[in-house]
């Protein structure tokens, strides 16, 4: 059970590449999600209901 602590490089390598691949591509891509959804949200509202009046 020793070989526990030790690091090993090619599990090190697929952590680094699964914190690029989030980092770099899921979170702008989730936030583009987000934003577009929100924006479609406030014109599907304001199509149905008509634009915000006083």
């Amino acid at each position: 059970m020793e070989s526990d602590h030790l690091e090993d490089p090619q599990r090190k390598k697929e952590e680094l590449r699964s914190f690029l691949f989030l980092t770099a591509v899921m979170v702008p891509a989730f936030t583009v999600i987000v934003v577009a959804g929100y924006g479609f949200i406030v014109w599907m509202s304001q199509l149905i209901g008509g634009p915000p009046s006083h």
